[in-house]
């Protein structure tokens, strides 16, 4: 990790391109885009019509002849030229000609555990096509643990669970490396599948893309008029109508059950793979929820009850990643400085 760290005080930005959100830090500044990855286009004339926020509220309110894009999915970058633009719009003109008066720029990007090489030229691509000269690529649950404030580079386990949008990451780190991860297909995308596809089962009712909002806020305790659970909006199945159905948290974790039940496997996997004196350090720190989805109400309860070890949700948890890419870029990071062993 000292080399990397010395890498990584040369760049002057940090990207994450995440499934659900992209962010940018800049060095000195802070973080300057905090933006949902979306893009809209018109298929007709491949022109960019709008980025992040403005996009997001396309979706699913668009003719026929506009595209509402995610060019990043699970945090791999899966259109480079859709993610060049739309980072391009993101950053601004008049970041970007700072940029371009910097021969030597240096970027760093987050990226997956264990992240497929084809992956990770997409995000050096993406970067050099924005300018960059050289690219540093970090793992983001190396990164996420930096912005939560664990003490990584310290002889001691950490346990950290970044919850994205399309994949949850698990990993325990110590002496600044990671012991043992592992990576699952699922996040916040699958568990808003899971209640859409109940409500549709159980209710005959199709929710919009932003329906699942309310019951999330169903699972943190009871509403405001004592009734533990949810009134949403959709559209019924057989007559095409908009119709409301009251929901309540019982139903939403029982839909939300088996995609949790993956995330609590990888979990007891991680832990079968670590040593027994980082195993018992875990018993006393506990975990670390960061990323999205770690925001989810009552999932910290869930995770608790299913591991018997205190869970945490990151202060930021949104934004862990890029904090801790940052504060690697500002040398805020310092590494554990061993004193040789003389003979």
């Amino acid at each position: 990790m000292t080399l990397s760290l010395e890498q990584l005080r040369r760049c002057h930005v940090a990207v994450d391109l995440g499934a659900a959100r992209t962010r940018v830090y800049l060095k000195h500044q802070g973080l300057i885009v905090d933006e949902p990855s979306v893009a809209s286009v018109n298929t007709n004339t491949g022109a960019l019509i709008a980025v992040g926020t403005l996009a997001e509220r396309m979706a699913g309110r668009t003719p026929d002849h506009i595209r509402v894009v995610r060019p990043v999915s699970g945090g791999t970058v899966v259109d480079i030229d859709m993610a060049q633009r739309m980072l391009r719009f993101l950053i601004g003109d008049k970041v970007r000609r700072a940029w371009r008066r910097k021969p030597s720029l240096r970027a760093a990007v987050c990226v997956p555990h264990e992240a497929e090489p084809l992956a990770q030229r997409a995000a050096v691509e993406t970067m050099t096509g924005l300018g960059a000269r050289r690219v540093e690529l970090v793992d983001t649950l190396i990164a996420a643990a930096v912005g939560c404030g664990l003490p990584v580079e310290q002889a001691e386990a950490t346990m950290i669970v970044v919850c994205g949008a399309a994949t949850t990451q698990v990993a325990v780190l110590s002496l600044g490396a990671i012991v043992a991860a592992e990576k699952v297909p699922l996040g916040g995308d699958a568990i808003d599948h899971a209640v859409v596809q109940h409500l549709r089962n159980a209710h005959e009712l199709v929710l919009p893309s932003q329906g699942v909002r309310p019951l999330h806020q169903a699972l943190g305790g009871s509403g405001p008029d004592g009734w533990d659970g949810a009134e949403v909006h959709g559209r019924d199945v057989a007559t095409g109508c908009a119709r409301s159905v009251r929901v309540d948290s019982r139903e939403v974790r029982e839909a939300i059950h088996t995609p949790l039940t993956a995330v609590l496997d990888s979990i007891g996997r991680v832990l079968r793979l670590c040593p027994p004196d980082l195993v018992a350090d875990l018993g006393e720190r506990g975990v670390m929820l960061a990323g999205g989805s770690a925001r989810l109400p009552g999932l910290d309860k869930m995770l608790r009850a299913a591991t018997g070890m205190p869970v945490h949700v990151a202060r930021n948890a949104d934004v862990c990643a890029v904090e801790g890419l940052g504060s690697m870029l500002e040398g805020r990071v310092k590494p554990l400085v061993l004193d040789p062993v003389t003979t």
